[in-house]
C-alpha cells in the first residue's frame, strides 16, 4: 500500500471511528457528559504536553551541553507535538492515541522500533546552507548567496 493510500484510509477511518465512539459514549452517559469528557481530556492533555515538552527540551539542552546530538529527544519532541495535536482533536480514539504518546516508556519503545525498522535511516539533517549530516556539501543545495561569502585579503591604510 502506497503512503498516499495509507493516508487516505487513515483520514477516512479515523473520523468514522471518532463519530461511532462519540455516539456510543453519548448514548451511555449522555451528551453533556460526553462533551465535558472531550473538553476535559483536551485540557488535561494540553497540560501534560506542556510539562513533557519542557522536560524533553531540558534533556535535549543537557545532551547538547555534553556535546551529544539529541536525536532521540528531537524525535520525542515530535511525538509530543503529535500527541498534542491528537489530544486537541475532539474524540476518544485520538485522545487514546495522544495519551499513549505521552507515556514516556511507550513513546521511547515506539521511537526505537521505528529507528530499528530504518524509518530515520535516510534522514538528512541540514546543518548549514548547502551542508548535510557530517558537513559535506549537498549537491542539490542552492548556491550560497553573495552575502554569505567570505573574501580573504590584505589591507593597508593609505593615509599613513
Amino acid at each position: 500500500m502506497s503512503p498516499f493510500q495509507l493516508l487516505f484510509v487513515v483520514f477516512l477511518l479515523v473520523p468514522l471511528a471518532e463519530i461511532y465512539l462519540l455516539i456510543q459514549v453519548g448514548s451511555v452517559i449522555g451528551a453533556p457528559w460526553t462533551i465535558f469528557l472531550v473538553v476535559f481530556t483536551a485540557v488535561v492533555g494540553a497540560g501534560l504536553v506542556r510539562t513533557q515538552g519542557l522536560a524533553t527540551l531540558l534533556k535535549a539542552q543537557s545532551a547538547l551541553g555534553q556535546g551529544e546530538l539529541p536525536a532521540v529527544e528531537m524525535i520525542e519532541g515530535l511525538a509530543i507535538f503529535i500527541a498534542g495535536a491528537l489530544l486537541l482533536t475532539p474524540g476518544f480514539f485520538t485522545d487514546a492515541v495522544g495519551f499513549a504518546c505521552l507515556i514516556p516508556p511507550f513513546r521511547r519503545s515506539v521511537i526505537y522500533w521505528f529507528i530499528r525498522r530504518g524509518l530515520f535511516r535516510n534522514a538528512q539533517f541540514h546543518v548549514g546552507p548547502g551542508r548535510v549530516g557530517g558537513g559535506e556539501m549537498d549537491p542539490d543545495a542552492p548556491p550560497a548567496s553573495s552575502s554569505n561569502r567570505v573574501i580573504e585579503g590584505q589591507s593597508r591604510r593609505m593615509d599613513d
